[in-house]
């Protein structure tokens, strides 16, 4: 029995000096004057984009693209001059039910046009064009080039700056942002259901960058 409470204390010995190592704040915090200029890669792991619409008038459904790839460029001094190139992958598409994700990707029927994106799904990519900065300096309207199903157009991004500073475990400088932004699905040649399954789609975006 003693040989076997030794066991069980094990992981909690291991475990104090860690928590004792805790930072005792978050790294990140809303202060312009902790970013510094350069180019910046999206964290793959915690940049997503939210997308919702309404179903058949009753309620709406929603889910998550992961994975995001891309760049952006800043300049402190000069943050009107921002770049931002971002690469969304839609075949990795998150959604609570299987039966919705085999819809939006299945193939079209005998060899047709697909409801929604198809099999084998380009990814959507968002290249900015312009950056507008408020006079705070913490929020900006981003206007890009967002190409979805095969489709180009000019998409707006209301923009927030929610957060800079190093990452804890590799010390890499991190700068995050959230923005929204409403398009139509019909735009991108995806009106399938409409308008019974709803045109106008909600797009939610959390974005970490990390500094290489």
């Amino acid at each position: 029995m003693r040989y076997a409470a030794s066991l069980l204390a094990l992981p909690l010995l291991v475990a104090v000096p860690l928590l004792a190592q805790m930072p005792t704040e978050a790294p990140g915090a809303k202060n312009a004057a902790r970013v510094t200029g350069g180019t910046y890669q999206a964290d793959p792991n915690h940049s997503l984009v939210g997308w919702r619409l309404n179903h058949l008038g009753f309620n709406d459904y929603f889910g998550i693209f992961g994975d995001v790839t891309g760049t952006l460029t800043l300049d402190p001094k000069n943050p009107a001059a921002a770049k931002v190139d971002v690469t969304i992958p839609i075949a990795s598409v998150t959604v609570a039910s299987a039966g919705l994700k085999d819809h939006l990707l299945r193939a079209g029927k005998d060899g047709g046009k697909p409801d929604f994106f198809g099999a084998d799904p380009a990814p959507a990519r968002f290249v900015s064009t312009t950056v507008v900065v408020d006079p705070a300096g913490d929020e900006a309207k981003v206007t890009g080039n967002l190409t979805l199903n095969g489709v180009t157009r000019p998409v707006t991004l209301d923009v927030d700056f929610t957060g800079a500073g190093p990452a804890p475990m590799s010390n890499t400088e991190t700068v995050g942002f959230e923005a929204e932004t409403t398009i139509l699905r019909s735009d991108f040649g995806l009106g399938f259901g409409v308008p019974l399954v709803g045109d106008e789609v909600e797009l939610e975006i959390t974005a970490a960058f990390e500094k290489k």
